[in-house]
């Protein structure tokens, strides 16, 4: 088992969609652009806030008019974080059973610092052991920058650790930091997505997920039960030292 196991926060614990976009939305009304569909959003999102205005806003928007379209966003989001976002069917438990497993577990993410704190506090308490959101100064994924302040705080290395996310940000973001890496298909980007960017494995949802953060490398669990009874029994019924199935 790993020793740490960080996740992406929207799209892979958190089901933010609909948030998002009516902030979006409402900073769109404020401004005078017009209004975003949820599929926009969806592909809108991943860069941190700012990115997902500069794409929202219509082509040829002045600097100043995108930077009062994310001034509305964030003070509308600060508000409304809540108001539809809900944890994606069996985080709570996957999270439980890990905790249960003495694994360390965090949050990181590019969503504002202070909303991804919010939000993974009324969702999860104190499943998880930190939580870091983007911060002025520091870099945003796919940087390794924020993983490893994560890492640090966590008191593990990242050869122990796997990043979890549902984008090919996630995924790039694992590769620049060394790290294994398993995505999740069930967020804001599709499977082909995801292996376009360069995963290789992609839990459709989170009992899969469990499943292969307890096998680690993939481990053949039929030819190992096969070497466990062979162990068991073989010496006593059999001269041959072959382990079939291995």
């Amino acid at each position: 088992m790993y020793k740490a196991v960080i996740f992406d926060l929207d799209g892979t614990l958190l089901d933010t969609l609909d948030d998002l976009k009516n902030s979006v939305n409402f900073a769109m009304r404020e401004c005078g652009f017009p209004e975003r569909g949820i599929e926009e959003v969806r592909r809108f999102v991943g860069n941190g806030v700012k990115k997902l205005i500069d794409r929202a806003v219509p082509d040829g928007t002045s600097a100043e008019a995108a930077a009062a379209a994310l001034d509305s966003f964030k003070a509308h989001y600060a508000v409304h974080c809540e108001d539809m976002t809900a944890p994606y069917p069996g985080i709570i438990e996957m999270l439980d059973a890990l905790r249960a497993e003495g694994v360390k577990t965090a949050v990181v993410s590019n969503k504002i610092d202070s909303a991804a704190k919010k939000l993974c506090k009324k969702y999860f308490g104190d499943r998880l052991m930190c939580t870091v959101g983007d911060i002025d100064g520091r870099k945003k994924k796919p940087s390794p920058d924020p993983i490893y302040a994560a890492l640090d705080e966590l008191g593990v290395r990242a050869e122990d650790s796997v990043y979890i996310g549902d984008s090919d940000v996630d995924v790039l973001t694992a590769k620049n930091c060394n790290m294994d890496c398993i995505g999740v298909s069930w967020g804001f980007r599709s499977r082909e997505v995801l292996e376009a960017a360069g995963a290789v494995r992609i839990a459709a949802d989170s009992s899969e997920l469990l499943e292969m953060l307890r096998a680690k490398s993939g481990i053949d669990e039929e030819a190992l039960s096969k070497a466990a009874e062979w162990c068991n029994n073989g010496f006593t019924k059999t001269k041959t030292n072959k382990i079939e199935g291995i």
